[in-house]
C-alpha cells in the first residue's frame, strides 16, 4: 500500500463551459494509464482519499471529479438540468483527462460508486468509448425509497412543481460500519443532502434501461455489491450483470457490507478484488469485439425478429395495442394533424420529421390541438428535435473548421428528408459560403426540400435531388470532392448490416480524405415496442419495426468505411445520437 498519497487540486471547463473541481493524484514519473473515480451521490472527490491509498497503484494516475452541484464544482446544490447532463460532463471529464495528461483513452479505467456507477455505465452504454476496464461498486440503478408508490407520486410532482427538491434520507449508520466514516460523512460540509426530484426519477429511468439494455456494454466490467445494503435495491444489480455483453466479467458480493463499498470497515477487500481487476485488464491484449454482423447474432437482433413476428391472438398485449391502433386512426387522425399526416405518409416518412422539428400543434377544434400537442410531446419526437440541434451543432463545427483552415465547404446528405436542418444550419452560418447537393429516395421530399431551397433562397448553392442511398450506381453518381458527407435518420430503419456497410462505403468514396462525415444513431428507445405494434412506416404503410443499433456497432460500421469518430452529441435519454467522424487520410482510393 501507498499511503499518503496527495492531490493536487484542479479545474477542466466542461461541455458547456462550466469549470467544475477535481484532484488528480499524479505519480513520480508520469504514466501514460489512469483510473478516473466517480462518487456517489452527495459526495465529492475529498471523500476517495481513503480508497486511492487502499487501491496501491503507484504506476497509475488517479483523478477524482466533484459533479456539478456537489462539493466544491459550482452550480445549484444537488441540481443538474438533466441526467444527460451529467453523462456529458463524464465525457468531457475522460476527453481533458486524456489529453491534459496525454493519457490513451484506451488506458483509462473508470471506477465509480452508486449513484457514480449509473452515470458511468449510462456514459459507457450511450458513448460507447474504448475505455480499458469499468469498475461499478454498488451502482444505484434502483434507489430503495420505501414509500408505495414513490417513483408515480415523484413525476405526478414534477408535473406541477417541475424544480422540486427532497432530502436524502441516508444517515452515515446506513452507509458504513466504520465509526470514523460515519462520523465524517455526517459532519461533511460538503456533503450535499438534497437532490432533485427530475434527477431521482432520471436515475430510475436510468438503471431501468442499464438492466435491460446491458449487453450494449462490451467493456470488461466489475462489479463490487454490499451483501447488507439498505439504500439502492440488489435484484436488479444482478440482472444487470447477467446482461453484460462484456467477455470479461465479475461480480462480487460482500456480505455484512453496508451501501458506502469503499468506506466500509474492511474496505480493503473490495479494493483488493478491483486492482487485480485492473492489473489483469493491464496484462490483457486490449480490444473490443467485432459487431459488423450483429445483424446475424445479438440482442438487438433478437429482439427486432420478437417485434417482427405477431403476438399471440388473445394476449393482453395485443388487444391493448390494437385499441392503441384504432385510437390512433379513428380518433387521432380525425383530430391531429401530426397524427393523420403519420398514417397517411408513415411515422418514420421524411414529411412527419418535418412536421415534428416545427414543433406547432395543430388539430381540429381545442381537443384536436390538445391530442396533438401530447403527440408531439412524446419522447421520441423530443429525441428528434434533439437530434436536429446535435445535427446542426456538429455541421457547424465542421464547417467553421473547414473554413477556418481554408477549405472548402461542399456538403452532400444522402438521405436528407427535406433538408431542414442542413439549410438551417447554413443559413445560420452565412459568412461562410457553403454549397452542397442534397438527395432523398421519395419524390414528395424532393419536391419539399426543392421549395425550402427556394424559401431561404440558396438556389445558387444548393441542389436537391433524387438519389437512392443503397443503389451503388446513384451512389456511384454522388458529386466527388464532398468535404462534408452526412447520412441522418436512414440506417436505424433497416436492420441489416451489409447494404449500410455498402452505403457508408459509397458515402467514403464523395468525402475527400481529411473530411467530415456526420452520421446518426439509435441505440435505445422506451417505446421501441409501441411503435412496432401500433405505428406504421411510410414503406407501403407496413409495422414500422426497427433493428437498434449499438453506438459501438455504428462506430464500427463507419470505421469500417475509413472514418475516425471525432465526437458526439446525445440526447437527454440517450435515444439518439449524433456523431463527427473524420476520413482517414489511409481511406484514400487510387
Amino acid at each position: 500500500m501507498n499511503p499518503g498519497r496527495e492531490a493536487s487540486e484542479q479545474s477542466f471547463r466542461s461541455w458547456d463551459g462550466v469549470e467544475l473541481f477535481y484532484r488528480a493524484w499524479l505519480p513520480q514519473p508520469n504514466t501514460d494509464r489512469a483510473v478516473i473515480l466517480f462518487h456517489r451521490g452527495h459526495e465529492h472527490s475529498g471523500r476517495w482519499q481513503d480508497a486511492v491509498d487502499k487501491l496501491d497503484l503507484p504506476d497509475f494516475a488517479l483523478f477524482a471529479w466533484d459533479a456539478r452541484g456537489h462539493g466544491r464544482s459550482p452550480g445549484e446544490r444537488g441540481h443538474a438540468e438533466n441526467l444527460g447532463v451529467l453523462v456529458r460532463d463524464i465525457d468531457a471529464f475522460v476527453g481533458h483527462v486524456s489529453r491534459q495528461y496525454g493519457i490513451p483513452v484506451e488506458n483509462i479505467v473508470v471506477f465509480a460508486h452508486s449513484v457514480g456507477s449509473v452515470l458511468a455505465a449510462t456514459w459507457v452504454h450511450d458513448y460507447a468509448p474504448k475505455i480499458r476496464a469499468l469498475v461499478l461498486g454498488s451502482p444505484a440503478l434502483r434507489v430503495r425509497l420505501y414509500v408505495p408508490f414513490a417513483v408515480p407520486a415523484l413525476r405526478l410532482l414534477l408535473k406541477f412543481k417541475p424544480e422540486s427538491y427532497v432530502n436524502s434520507y441516508v444517515k452515515g449508520r446506513l452507509l458504513s460500519h466504520d465509526p470514523a466514516k460515519i462520523a465524517s460523512y455526517n459532519n461533511d460540509p460538503l456533503i450535499t443532502r438534497r437532490i432533485a426530484v427530475k434527477l431521482l426519477v432520471a436515475l430510475h429511468d436510468a438503471g431501468r434501461k442499464l438492466a435491460s439494455d446491458a449487453a450494449a456494454i462490451t467493456v470488461p466490467t466489475l462489479l463490487l455489491t454490499s451483501g447488507a445494503d439498505w439504500v439502492v435495491d440488489q435484484g436488479i444489480q444482478q440482472r444487470f450483470f447477467e446482461g453484460l455483453g462484456s467477455a470479461v466479467k465479475e461480480m462480487h458480493v460482500y456480505p455484512g457490507f453496508f451501501h458506502d463499498t469503499f468506506n466500509e470497515r474492511d474496505n480493503q477487500l473490495p479494493l483488493k478484488d478491483a486492482r487485480r481487476f485492473i492489473q489483469e485488464a493491464f496484462a490483457r491484449s486490449h480490444g473490443e469485439p467485432c459487431l459488423l454482423d450483429a445483424d446475424r447474432n445479438s440482442a438487438t437482433q433478437r429482439e427486432y425478429e420478437r417485434l417482427a413476428n405477431p403476438l399471440p391472438a388473445l394476449s393482453r398485449q395485443r388487444l391493448g395495442y390494437g385499441l392503441a391502433r384504432f385510437f390512433l386512426t379513428a380518433v387521432g387522425s380525425r383530430l391531429s394533424r401530426g397524427i393523420r399526416l403519420g398514417v397517411a405518409a408513415g411515422f418514420d416518412s421524411g414529411a412527419t420529421l418535418d412536421y415534428v422539428y416545427r414543433n406547432q400543434a395543430q388539430g381540429f377544434t381545442g381537443l384536436g390541438r390538445l391530442i396533438d400537442r401530447n403527440y408531439l410531446n412524446a419522447i421520441g419526437w423530443q429525441g428528434i428535435r434533439s437530434r436536429k440541434i446535435h445535427l446542426e451543432k456538429l455541421l457547424r463545427r465542421a464547417m467553421a473548421e473547414l473554413h477556418a483552415a481554408g477549405e472548402p465547404v461542399r456538403i452532400v446528405d444522402i438521405a436528407a428528408g427535406h433538408g431542414r436542418y442542413v439549410l438551417d444550419a447554413v443559413r445560420e452560418q452565412a459568412e461562410i459560403p457553403a454549397t452542397g447537393v442534397l438527395r432523398d429516395f421519395s419524390p414528395a421530399n424532393v419536391e419539399a426540400g426543392q421549395r425550402l431551397i427556394a424559401d431561404y433562397r440558396l438556389e445558387r448553392r444548393f441542389e436537391f435531388e433524387r438519389g437512392d442511398a443503397f443503389d451503388p450506381a446513384s451512389l456511384a453518381a454522388l458529386p466527388r470532392g464532398a468535404t462534408v458527407g452526412i447520412v441522418s435518420g436512414l440506417y436505424e430503419l433497416f436492420p441489416d448490416n451489409e447494404p449500410v456497410r455498402a452505403s457508408l462505403a459509397g458515402l467514403a468514396e464523395a468525402v475527400t480524405p481529411g473530411g467530415y462525415l456526420i452520421y446518426t444513431g439509435q441505440p435505445w428507445h422506451p417505446q421501441i415496442d409501441f411503435i412496432a405494434r401500433v405505428l406504421t412506416s411510410h414503406r407501403d404503410g407496413k409495422p414500422w419495426v426497427m433493428r437498434r443499433r449499438s453506438q459501438q456497432e455504428m462506430d464500427q460500421l463507419v470505421a469500417a468505411a475509413g472514418f475516425e469518430k471525432v465526437a458526439q452529441e446525445t440526447d437527454p435519454w440517450g435515444i439518439f445520437t449524433v456523431s463527427l467522424a473524420r476520413r482517414r487520410p489511409e481511406a484514400a482510393h487510387g
